[in-house]
């Protein structure tokens, strides 16, 4: 993870307010007993967060993304297979066979709007506990 803080570290650009809701789901993240957090840099497309639970027969249950294709522009989308998560308010997109060849659920965090972000972070909390068999 030395190199997620490296990116946080030199992420200075910053108008829509989404770094700190970066580092705030990687703690969440990070807080998992058990979970397997990762990070994937992909520059001038994305920078991953990668949140892994070892005993399940998926390699991820969320994945955190800093879509960077205008890096001064930067906003995240956070992508949960869609049988793992609820989503009441019906606030994210339906992505066909958009996570590993399954059906996703994406949730475009766009601002620091604590609202959008509480929700989206019940989502992350959600799959962790559905990728446990909780």
């Amino acid at each position: 993870m030395k190199e997620c803080m490296l990116f946080i570290k030199d992420w200075e650009t910053d108008p829509n307010e989404v770094k700190s809701v970066f580092e705030h789901f990687k703690t969440v993240l990070e807080s998992f007993e058990g979970a397997d957090v990762s990070f994937n840099a992909r520059p001038n497309v994305s920078y991953s967060l990668r949140g892994a639970c070892p005993e399940h027969e998926r390699d991820l249950f969320v994945m955190v993304d800093v879509v960077d294709d205008d890096p001064a522009e930067r906003w995240l989308s956070v992508c949960f297979y869609d049988d793992q998560i609820t989503d009441a308010d019906d606030i994210g997109d339906w992505v066909p066979e958009g996570l590993n060849g399954s059906d996703a659920r994406c949730f475009d965090v766009s601002t620091s709007d604590k609202d959008l972000v509480a929700y989206t972070e019940a989502r992350i909390r959600e799959a962790w506990q559905a990728a446990r068999g909780a």
